[in-house]
């Protein structure tokens, strides 16, 4: 074998060749096609499961949401009523009553020393 070309078409073959059978092999002609996998089933199953769950979840948000809506509707309405009485309320009531009291007086006191040595 001192011819170059015929070596280098023998390894273009012999490649070639490998990739053909690894191309065979990974294709897995003889498993059986008309078995399925317990595994798929199982994931089918546990997808269907969640699907479920995921539908019967989104109800019960939707639900809530709509409660919630309502409550914060009817609060926003009686926050309004309430600030709409509040000028009337504040002209009603007498004056001295709307003057409000002095805070109570602060007292400052001298803080203790942070460190104390008694070694010196």
């Amino acid at each position: 074998m001192t011819d170059h070309v015929f070596r280098l078409y023998a390894g273009a073959v012999a490649l070639l060749a490998f990739f053909l059978v690894w191309a065979v092999v990974a294709a897995r002609p003889w498993a059986d096609t008309g078995q399925t996998d317990p595994r798929m089933v199982a994931l089918e199953r546990r997808e269907q499961s969640i699907v479920r769950e995921s539908r019967r979840v989104n109800r019960l948000v939707q639900r809530r949401f709509a409660t919630h809506r309502r409550r914060l509707a009817r609060r926003e309405r009686q926050i309004a009523a309430a600030r709409a009485a509040a000028p009337a309320a504040a002209a009603a009531a007498p004056a001295a009553a709307a003057a409000p009291s002095a805070p109570p007086p602060v007292a400052v006191s001298a803080a203790p020393p942070v460190t104390a040595t008694g070694s010196s």
